[in-house]
């Protein structure tokens, strides 16, 4: 018997007409990978609006898992975050024109939240395929960093989430937006959806392993 996975992509923000993470995700919404049935939703690129589009969705699928994707212009490769931190500093307008400063995702929740997924394993995997990955140790302070602490937030306080898969993934430039970001980093939009088909087919066989994934600077 299948499980569901709710697969989340973001609408395009900023100047881009385009945004991978909807692009790869919808291309997989009603497959079964694994043992996964994959339902996709796009959320708003919005601080008011995200978290309970993600809410709704929630309730609507019943998910046994979930990954949030988002896009990471200028960064070469998947990267696997692996902590989300209650705290909103805009350094654009979201898609309501909304920019908020210095503010909490949750407000009095805690810090930070780990993610429950087993990077380290994910990476190894995500290699092993021949697609670029990397460990990222912030996801920003955008709307990508509120909807993966809202996540986690959820999966904190629901009855059942304890043994729940879920966390966040970012994804390069599509090549065609890389072509008017001058010397971004991309990546077909084939190898992304390829990637992520990697991390749902390893979400269940995998426990993370005590390989080094620490780094010596921020990104």
């Amino acid at each position: 018997m299948s499980k569901n996975l709710l697969l989340t992509g973001f609408d395009p923000f900023g100047a881009d007409s385009i945004n991978p993470s909807w692009e790869a995700v919808r291309s997989l919404h009603g497959r079964t990978i694994g043992s996964y049935q994959v339902h996709a939703v796009q959320l708003p690129t919005s601080f008011a609006r995200a978290g309970t589009a993600l809410r709704e969705a929630m309730n609507t699928f019943a998910p046994d898992a979930m990954l949030c994707i988002g896009q990471a212009g200028g960064r070469p490769d998947i990267t696997l975050e692996r902590v989300a931190i209650n705290l909103m500093d805009a350094r654009i307008p979201d898609n309501d024109g909304a920019q908020p400063t210095d503010d909490e995702v949750i407000r009095g929740g805690p810090a930070a939240y780990w993610s429950r997924l087993p990077v380290k394993a994910l990476r190894q995997a995500l290699h092993a395929a021949g697609i670029p990955c990397s460990i990222s140790y912030t996801a920003g302070t955008f709307v990508c960093n509120a909807i993966f602490y809202t996540l986690m937030h959820e999966l904190h306080i629901e009855p059942d989430g304890s043994g729940k898969r879920g966390g966040f993934i970012h994804i390069p430039y599509l090549p065609e937006q890389a072509a008017v970001h001058p010397n971004a980093a991309s990546m077909s939009l084939s190898s992304i959806t390829h990637g992520l088909e990697t991390i749902i087919l390893h979400l269940d066989d995998v426990e993370d392993t005590n390989c080094s994934a620490g780094t010596l600077h921020g990104a």
